[in-house]
């Protein structure tokens, strides 16, 4: 399998972006946009897999993580910057348009994608993350009423707050938020199970077969955000109101080919929230990986490449990009 590729340095969007490409250079393009707290790392058992069967794998540490840059302020992190930065990178490497796939964050990104740039994006494949319609109140008004004033989302909006929580304590913060899925029904795990600042200050650690990440993996992540600090990252949680004002009267419904890869036992995003996506997009498929939590790459990796390459085999076959 091919090994993780080294990060090329992209200008795009004003700022330069750690890129990790992989793949024929003229296989069909694919994006794979990560989530918080992560880095492209998290798809580093995809990358060689979807290499080896002749995509052109494009692995970004987005703007605020990683080997990327970090601008300051919340302003630098809005929707529109962050899927430029892909149709950027895109620019860059003279591609017209690219498969997007993308988990946590990065599945809001390629969303946001496809209905803001859609003339870039060839197909979706969202793992965890499912396409909603806008809502009809600012997201932190949902948030509130899930988890109260705790909820992490509401918690990540003051600045300083998270951040002076989760720094100087990196490794321990990488066993508490990796842990293996919570046990239980999701409905009783409320509002508790949102409170992810409140509950990692009495963290104590857990052992290793409560972790879905292993320690050497972990450590890659603890290193990266031992350098970058935490608030470039939460830096996108600081832009829900402000993306949900700018999505006013944008058409949600796509056209493009559509994977939704949900996991059984994600809490934050159960495989329910992708319940709207038949009436939004207009060519979907649906699979969901039993057993599995938020942490799909590292969970179940096997599993979600062979879905990933299923789907991407009989709709965009690897040749020719």
């Amino acid at each position: 399998m091919t090994d993780f590729p080294p990060a090329t340095p992209i200008a795009t969007n004003g700022i330069t972006l750690a890129v990790h490409l992989a793949g024929p250079e003229d296989g069909q393009p694919l994006i794979l946009a990560h989530g918080w707290p992560e880095l492209a790392w998290s798809w580093k058992n995809q990358i060689g897999v979807l290499a080896e069967a002749g995509y052109r794998v494009i692995a970004p540490d987005l703007r605020g993580f990683g080997g990327s840059d970090c601008p300051e302020g919340a302003d630098a992190y809005d929707i529109d910057t962050l899927v430029g930065d892909l149709t950027g990178v895109l620019d860059a490497l003279g591609h017209e348009t690219a498969v997007f796939a993308g988990h946590d964050w990065g599945g809001i990104i390629v969303w946001h994608a496809a209905m803001l740039a859609p003339e870039r994006v060839a197909g979706v494949i969202g793992v965890n993350t499912p396409h909603l319609p806008r809502g009809a109140e600012p997201p932190t008004n949902t948030f509130r009423q899930i988890g109260g004033e705790d909820h992490y989302i509401l918690r990540f909006q003051e600045p300083g707050f998270a951040e002076s929580r989760f720094e100087g304590r990196e490794d321990d913060f990488f066993a508490f938020i990796f842990g293996t899925p919570v046990e239980g029904d999701p409905e009783d795990l409320y509002p508790q199970v949102t409170h992810i600042p409140k509950q990692f200050e009495t963290f104590e650690g857990r052992p290793e077969d409560k972790i879905v990440v292993g320690p050497e993996d972990r450590a890659v992540y603890a290193d990266a955000y031992r350098t970058t600090g935490f608030a470039p990252g939460i830096n996108l949680y600081r832009n829900f109101d402000a993306n949900w004002q700018r999505m006013g009267g944008v058409d949600h419904r796509l056209a493009m080919p559509c994977l939704m890869v949900s996991a059984e036992k994600d809490f934050m995003l159960p495989p329910k929230l992708a319940g709207w996506m038949p009436a939004l997009c207009k060519d979907v498929e649906f699979q969901i990986i039993e057993g599995c939590g938020h942490w799909t790459m590292w969970e179940a990796p096997e599993l979600l490449n062979a879905h990933m390459l299923d789907w991407l085999q009989r709709r965009f076959p690897a040749a020719g990009g």
